[in-house]
């Protein structure tokens, strides 16, 4: 299928051959009819594009914040492949649509294959010819609504969730600033309300526009005309509410709602501009500021967008699917009119073209529709327990993989193709002599299409089974969120490939044991667990430097993880599990190879809301590790740094920088100070000549169970409070 596309470092539009998306439970899969350019958001968003590099970092300055913090976490070299790599992407253009469901996920009663929905979202109503759309982001079109004015129904979700921030009431007076497409929308709804409107915009044709569809006054903002309206509705007292619906670097509409609002009036920003509010004026008024978030509540909730939780109508009355249902009906009823902002239909096929025309300036322009082929004009009719760590059983099922020839090339497939696959494991292994790279499946059809331009994937799909049934596949790395790891490695070994699957391997006992249940019932144990650290040539140096170990030893390991940003699906603990069950396994398996055993025995702690976890593990000869995994500390201070004391000995690593050995004789690394080599290009190596030869695999699978279980015992250490004894099964 094609899709609108953009390269944020090099600018460049194209559209793009990708993969269809599968139709996954809990959503639809749509076929556009008709999709909306955001003449503000997405012209915005190319105009960046198209900057320096030095003015995309003035434009993002939150960026550049984040860009400093990961090289003090993980070094330049580290950061500058991640940065670039996400630049060197491309992205995806699009949260506006209408079109036909052609196919119902499990979990979908509300409509069926046929019916006309409209979609949001910046990552589900894309302009692509499918898309799949989870429940909470698409509405049922109402009989008689034409399929491109349901196309609105997101930038309309917009408009309507600031009026209602703005809590306008009939015989009233607002102010809207910026009359593009937002701003001409929030006119309508609030001349619907009865409230009476006054524009401001300086273009005059935009202007005549607003009038038209309900305005009462428009005018230049710098012109007596918008003043001299104000006065004249209002008896001199200013505005009730101002809707901020422009965009830019002027401060301009933040000085005019501060000298036309009323006393305790009410000033709610929709567009994205400078807000450098005036202290004088806003204080002395005592304005009320307010921000509208896009389409209402909900947004930036996983669980409601992406798992289907709606709020309960008595709690949250409007939410992003009501809002954009409502929005639909007041068009179906013609209380909102959006066929006189239309000021173009493109074909789909013209998408490019028609970009540039609008960035040049050619094509002026309040709202333009991509039209795609096929599609309907008209609307359609109408106490701590112990726990046992599974023993590891291979039957005489399926034979394991055999050794292969030397000279042939390794065949990899990747399922899964996100941030870490594609700035600590692909340019890795891209450039490594005898790997050829089979395939690329992910969840969305731009990302995998992405991976494949980028590090020459022969294929690129959605499908999984494409994967697992083709015969000519040798490994499979398992490289998605963590809540399908286990499910996918199972699969990938049922299906007779070896497999490396980034950590964790499992979210509880009972995904560990389908793994295990796996490798017995096919009787391939060929499995990796991407525990990097082991692996860092830092480290192992450090390691042989100690030398032989005969007393107990004490290991303590702090890690330094730091908060997560808003919205970050690690924080999903309900589907993707802690975070420490998520990262704990790095940590537990490099204590317990400096260590040469397996834990029998963890206790852990935590702060309130288990944020900062101390975990003490056991070993058979009486050694300990405590790994303290916090996330309040200094966010400049090094993210990993372990000391291992024994025999008159100790051992210091400093954030895979530096390391040291104090002996005798002391050892010191030189130091590193732009590198932070913890292991992933070993690893890979060791796992890829593994597989070339069908050799053992690079940890032996008894100890990859042994660090799972070990992590997952932390949480039921923490829920008893007290220690839990690692039990082997026989």
């Amino acid at each position: 299928m094609k899709q609108v596309v953009q390269n944020y470092k090099s600018g460049e539009l194209a559209l793009l051959d990708v993969p269809a998306p599968g139709c996954k439970p809990g959503g639809v899969l749509v076929r556009s009819a008709y999709s909306l350019i955001s003449t503000g958001t997405e012209l915005m968003k190319v105009s960046e594009a198209g900057m320096s590099m030095v003015g995309k970092a003035r434009s993002r300055p939150d960026q550049v914040a984040k860009v400093v913090q990961s090289v003090a976490a993980n070094g330049v070299p580290a950061t500058y492949r991640k940065v670039m790599g996400k630049l060197d992407s491309y992205t995806p253009l699009g949260y506006s649509l209408c079109g036909v469901v052609e196919q119902v996920g499990a979990g979908i009663d509300d409509v069926k294959a046929g019916d006309l929905v409209a979609c949001a979202g910046n990552e589900h109503a894309l302009h692509a010819e499918l898309n799949w759309v989870p429940k909470n982001l698409y509405a049922p079109v109402p009989d008689g609504l034409a399929p491109r004015h349901a196309a609105f129904g997101t930038v309309g979700s917009i408009a309507l969730q600031g009026v209602r921030q703005g809590e306008s009431r009939l015989g009233e007076v607002a102010l809207v600033v910026g009359l593009g497409l937002i701003g001409q929308l929030v006119v309508q709804l609030l001349a619907a309300s009865g409230v009476l409107v006054v524009g401001a915009d300086p273009d005059p044709t935009r202007c005549e526009l607003a009038e038209r569809l309900g305005a009462a006054a428009c005018g230049d903002p710098g012109s007596a005309a918008v003043e001299g309206a104000v006065a004249e509705l209002t008896g001199g007292h200013g505005v009730d509410q101002v809707y901020l619906a422009a965009g830019g670097g002027s401060n301009q509409p933040v000085e005019l709602a501060a000298r036309l609002s009323r006393d305790r009036g009410r000033v709610v920003d929709i567009g994205k501009c400078r807000l450098d509010l005036p202290w004088n004026a806003y204080y002395e008024k005592e304005l009320d500021v307010r921000f509208s978030r896009s389409y209402g509540p909900g947004r930036y909730d996983p669980s409601y967008e992406l798992e289907g939780r709606d709020y309960p109508i008595g709690y949250v009355r409007w939410t992003e699917r009501r809002n954009l249902a409502c929005f639909l009906d007041l068009a179906a009823r013609g209380r909102v009119d959006v066929e006189p902002l239309i000021s173009h239909v493109a074909d789909f096929d013209d998408a490019v073209e028609t970009y540039q025309r609008l960035k040049d300036g050619e094509l002026k322009a309040v709202a333009v529709l991509f039209g795609y082929p096929g599609q309907p004009e008209a609307a359609p009719g109408t106490e701590a327990p112990a726990v046992t760590v599974p023993a590891v059983r291979r039957s005489g099922g399926a034979a394991p993989a055999p050794a292969r020839a030397v000279k042939s090339p390794v065949r990899l497939a990747f399922v899964g193709a996100g941030n870490y696959a594609t700035s600590m494991l692909l340019p890795h292994l891209s450039q490594r002599e005898g790997v050829e790279l089979s395939t690329v499946v992910t969840t969305t059809a731009l990302s995998a299409a992405n991976a494949q331009r980028k590090f020459g994937f022969a294929r690129a799909t959605t499908d999984l089974d494409a994967v697992l049934g083709d015969e000519s596949v040798d490994a499979v790395f398992v490289v998605t969120r963590h809540s399908s790891h286990a499910e996918l490695t199972r699969k990938a070994l049922l299906a007779g490939k070896t497999v490396f699957v980034e950590k964790p391997l499992a979210l509880d006992q009972d995904e560990l044991a389908d793994v295990l249940a796996a490798v017995e019932e096919s009787g391939n144990d060929r499995l990796q667990v991407g525990f990097n650290r082991r692996f860092a040539p830092l480290l192992q140096e450090a390691k042989k430097q100690f030398g032989v170990r005969t007393g107990p030893a004490s290991l303590r390991y702090l890690v330094n993880a730091g908060r997560l940003d808003h919205g970050s699906w690690y924080l999903r603990q309900g589907t993707e599990g802690s975070r420490f069950a998520g990262e704990g396994g790095h940590f537990v398996d490099t204590a317990s190879w400096l260590l040469g055993a397996d834990p029998v025995s963890v206790y852990a702690v935590a702060t309130p809301g288990n944020e900062d976890v101390q975990v003490v593990l056991g070993y058979p000869d009486g050694s300990t590790a405590t790994i303290s995994y916090v996330t309040t500390g200094a966010s400049g201070f090094p993210k990993e740094t372990l000391d291992l004391v024994a025999d008159g000995k100790v051992l210091r690593l400093d954030d895979f920088v530096r390391a040291s050995v104090h002996s005798r004789k002391r050892w010191v690394s030189s130091r590193l100070p732009k590198a932070r080599d913890k292991g992933q290009s070993a690893e890979l190596a060791a796992f890829v000549r593994a597989v070339r030869t069908g050799g053992p695999m690079p940890v032996p699978l008894e100890s990859l169970v042994a660090t799972t279980a070990a992590t997952l015992a932390v949480q039921t250490a923490l829920a008893g409070g007290a220690p839990v004894t690692l039990a082997r099964s026989r």
